[in-house]
């Protein structure tokens, strides 16, 4: 007759039995637990815990009139070098005469190419413009638009700027939408108002299939390239405010799928603590983006500040 185990048998067996199965669950891999629990893994905050977007986090570089040849080849050569996580998307934006070299020895497993302005209408008699049809035909996926610089130094207005993302989507360009306030309209509590003005008129030229194909950038004018940085906390009532807009104005699921990301003085520094931001969805960079491995360092702010949730 089968004697029955005693007590501190049974309880190492058990024991034992859970360890075992522990280290199983561990054979498995990290790779394949993080694929599987996203919404339940403590560190997948954007799954389990953010409100805002639920697509991919976002980070853009804006590297304006900037670069020479031997400077864009040496900041190609740092970003390849580079890991990105798989789990944001980086983007690059050059000149447009180093768009050809970007385009050919950027790592595109790594990252796609942008351009920062397009024409508004197609080709034709339009000296020192870039149609939207060129860039398309170049094999570009993105294109920026209405950048407070070219607000202001290029007069663009809101209306021009809802026109150009129209043209650039029609033509199946990806949009990196810019919007932002002047220090005056924040301090004279007109903020809003003028947030509201730009988005009104982006969104008066796009159908709702549109906005798949966009990102909004909320870059507040007196922090761009200033040194000065929103707060995280200046970022995310932001954030939170355009999040409602586009729920209230457009729909519901486009504000649940649409990323909205920061830009103005973002660099290696501050990228964690902003991307912790609930409704952050990553940023446009502009001075950091021209050096590889301060850039490499602000493409894994969400990874770092996932794993370190």
């Amino acid at each position: 007759r089968r004697q029955k185990p005693s007590k501190p048998a049974t309880m190492l067996f058990l024991r034992q039995q859970i360890c075992t199965r522990a280290h199983s669950n561990v054979g498995l891999g990290l790779r394949a637990l993080r694929q599987q629990g996203h919404a339940r893994a403590a560190g997948a905050r954007r799954f389990a815990t953010r409100m805002g977007c639920d697509g991919k986090f976002f980070v853009g570089g804006n590297w304006k009139s900037n670069g020479t040849k031997s400077s864009v080849s040496k900041l190609v050569e740092e970003l390849n070098a580079g890991s990105v996580p798989s789990n944001t998307e980086v983007v690059c934006a050059p000149t447009f005469i180093h768009l050809p070299y970007v385009q050919d020895n950027l790592d595109t497993a790594k990252f796609q190419v942008s351009a920062q302005n397009c024409w508004v209408e197609g080709q034709g008699a339009y000296t020192g413009e870039i149609s939207a049809e060129a860039l398309g035909d170049m094999d570009i996926k993105w294109v920026i638009l209405g950048h407070s610089e070219r607000r202001a130094l290029n007069g663009e207005s809101n209306e021009l700027v809802g026109e150009k993302c129209k043209k650039a989507l029609g033509e199946g360009l990806r949009v990196i939408a810019c919007i932002g306030e002047t220090l005056e309209q924040r301090q004279s509590g007109k903020m809003f108002d003028v947030l509201d003005a730009q988005l009104a008129a982006i969104a008066a030229n796009l159908q709702a299939e549109d906005w798949s194909s966009v990102v909004v950038a909320y870059e507040p004018v007196w922090a761009i390239g200033t040194g000065e940085v929103a707060t995280p906390e200046q970022a995310q009532e932001v954030h939170a405010y355009l999040r409602k807009w586009f729920a209230d104005k457009v729909s519901p699921q486009v504000s649940k799928s649409l990323r909205v990301i920061y830009g103005g003085s973002v660099n290696a520094g501050n990228c964690v603590e902003l991307g912790r931001q609930e409704d952050v969805d990553g940023f446009l960079v502009g001075g950091a983006s021209l050096k590889g491995p301060d850039f490499i360092t602000i493409a894994n702010a969400f990874e770092t500040a996932t794993t370190a949730a």
